[in-house]
């Protein structure tokens, strides 16, 4: 079994303003990802499917050429090698994401 507080998650500034809290299990990692005001995740790629949804906030989610602005209870899919991007606006954000396989490089 496997129990853990959001103090033990490790921590990780993903970019400017945009910050992670990760746990890991043996096929798949969360991630509690904080985006303040006016940040940006740029468009990058990644063999991992991607699966999320939206705690509080708003984000726009462009994910394979889309775009649409996401608020809380909203989720969002992302297949695996997709280019993906994500930014705020006024609002900052709190999103939690799912990655399966994990994200080694996030180890």
């Amino acid at each position: 079994m496997f129990y853990s507080k959001p103090e033990e998650f490790k921590h990780r500034e993903l970019a400017p303003g945009v910050k992670t809290r990760l746990a890991f299990g043996e096929k798949l990692n969360i991630s509690v990802v904080s985006l303040e005001a006016h940040s940006v995740v740029a468009r990058h790629h990644h063999p991992h499917e991607q699966m999320g949804f939206v705690v509080s906030g708003e984000v726009e989610m462009g994910i394979g050429g889309e775009a649409r602005l996401l608020k809380r209870g909203d989720a969002y899919l992302v297949p695996s090698d997709v280019e993906h991007s994500a930014r705020t606006f006024a609002v900052p954000a709190v999103v939690v994401d799912v990655f399966s396989p994990p994200r080694e490089d996030y180890r």
